[in-house]
């Protein structure tokens, strides 16, 4: 399993850093790296989303139980299962390798980041969708424009801050 961990991990690196030159005049390779990571997992997300609430569950509420939840909710509740697995470790192992912080520990201080994203999305997907009438995947690309903002500097200087400025 390491060896898989660590292919995979080599494997994104380089195709990240071969791209990189292009891009070295407008920011530092970490900021790229994470742009290229928080990108391809932001694009899956946004295809999850559209995929779970288009054709899985063809734009209708889900009800289980007493509780009924949007289909923009639900739909968004979807891809995040997927996506933030998958953006931990990009994150921990792709753009912010030189940190000392234990794994659980970053694991926690993620998941608080991730909670304080969902909060923003439920709140932006709401205001969007069902208060200015929007439609759901327009409405999920502008709620994620102000998502990476927070994500980036959250997770820059809180839950993958290098060791010694702490």
């Amino acid at each position: 399993m390491f060896k898989l961990h660590h292919f995979i991990s080599k494997l994104i690196l380089d195709i990240i850093d071969r791209i990189y030159p292009f891009f070295k005049k407008l920011m530092p390779l970490k900021t790229f790296r994470y742009a290229a990571c928080g990108g391809g997992n932001t694009v899956l997300d946004i295809l999850l989303f559209f995929v779970s609430y288009n054709y899985i569950l063809k734009q209708a509420p889900v009800q289980i139980g007493w509780l009924v939840i949007s289909p923009h909710i639900a739909s968004f509740i979807m891809s995040f299962c997927i996506t933030f697995p998958i953006g931990f470790y990009l994150s921990r192992y792709v753009v912010f390798q030189e940190t000392s912080v234990r794994k659980t520990k970053q694991l926690l201080k993620y998941f608080f980041v991730v909670l304080g994203c969902v909060f923003l999305n439920y709140f932006f997907l709401k205001l969007f969708i069902e208060y200015l009438g929007w439609y759901a995947t327009v409405s999920k690309i502008a709620t994620t424009f102000f998502v990476v903002i927070f994500s980036y500097t959250s997770q820059k200087n809180f839950t993958f801050k290098a060791s010694g400025k702490v």
